[in-house]
């Protein structure tokens, strides 16, 4: 099935403790179905210091399920992705707007 969710996309959480908040997809791991938003769902991770990095509490963004995603339109509402044939190619749309994205 083709992704409706790609990198780059900016998005809305729908639910979850980041719920209305905004970002930009960074990653996406469609096997299992989840995605790493810039700036959502973000944890607290010890790391010890290493020769290259320092150590201490690092912020890290942590997977989001694809369904909690939305796509968000040119007028900055959430929007359902959908797919169409121009010229042979299936390129996604927005269903709100119609338009490309």
């Amino acid at each position: 099935m083709a992704a409706k969710l790609r990198k780059g996309d900016k998005v809305v959480m729908l639910s979850g403790k980041d719920k209305g908040k905004e970002g930009v997809i960074a990653s996406v791991d469609p096997k299992a179905g989840k995605a790493i938003v810039d700036g959502l769902n973000m944890a607290i991770r010890h790391t010890r210091q290493s020769q290259n990095e320092q150590g201490g509490r690092l912020p890290k963004a942590l997977p989001v399920d694809l369904s909690n995603l939305a796509l968000l339109d040119s007028n900055g509402k959430a929007t359902r992705v959908g797919f169409r044939m121009e010229d042979d190619k299936k390129v996604r749309f927005a269903k709100t707007t119609g338009e490309t994205v």
